[in-house]
């Protein structure tokens, strides 16, 4: 296990290598690598153990009745899933997590990681700590995109979006995490709908982007746009 790594993880933050190392004999851990689009995690199964990537990233896939399907979450390296559900004994996940790209995973079972172990680590609780620093920015996270999803036109969405990383940035010039097609997807619409409208604001002077950077045309009047 990459133990530095480790500790510059939200999840490890505050935590010397040396006690990782100790912590880890205790939480339970095991590693896991995974190819591009394999399954990590089935919707349908319950699940007791926190996930985290370690190297690569990872997809949240919800899967329709009807066959299609739907990116829900992206997970980055050093970042953790499956907690809510991992925290409800026996709760089956709604959705898959799918490799993006190869990946290795590092498994920590919640029960162990909420409990102090016997060996009584004293950073044991700065741990714990850490997980619900994360939790709640998960959950202002998910406000976030309800807030976003909320309008009905595209065009709403997106400046909702957009003026949201402008105030993230402190800039009016900024790049985005997301291509094209993990935009359609978190905003909940479809992606060439998306791409002739960032067309089309661009045209009317209200934006402009090249790629996944975007520049807000502050004199312009919103109310005139919308």
């Amino acid at each position: 296990m990459d133990v530095q790594m480790l500790s510059a993880t939200p999840l490890f933050h505050g935590i010397r290598e040396d006690e990782i190392r100790q912590m880890l004999s205790c939480l339970g851990t095991h590693e896991k690598a995974y190819k591009k689009n394999e399954l990590i995690l089935r919707a349908g199964d319950p699940v007791h153990e926190i996930g985290m990537v370690e190297s690569g990233s990872a997809n949240i896939v919800v899967n329709f009745y009807w066959g299609s399907s739907n990116i829900f979450g992206h997970i980055e390296q050093g970042r953790i899933f499956a907690e809510n559900y991992a925290a409800i004994p026996g709760k089956e996940l709604l959705c898959d997590v799918v490799a993006a790209e190869p990946c290795k995973i590092l498994f920590l079972d919640l029960n162990k990681l909420l409990n102090v172990c016997q060996n009584g680590c004293s950073f044991h609780n700065r741990l714990v700590h850490n997980l619900v620093r994360i939790l709640a920015q998960k959950s202002l996270n998910l406000s976030s995109r309800m807030m976003h999803i909320a309008p009905k036109s595209l065009r709403a969405r997106l400046l909702s979006y957009l003026s949201e990383q402008a105030l993230i940035h402190g800039s009016t010039h900024f790049a985005i995490s997301f291509d094209r097609q993990q935009l359609a997807d978190y905003l909940s619409v479809d992606r060439s709908a998306l791409s002739n409208e960032l067309s089309k604001m661009q045209r009317e002077g209200l934006i402009s982007y090249k790629k996944n950077v975007f520049t807000l045309n502050k004199e312009a009047q919103l109310a005139d746009y919308l």
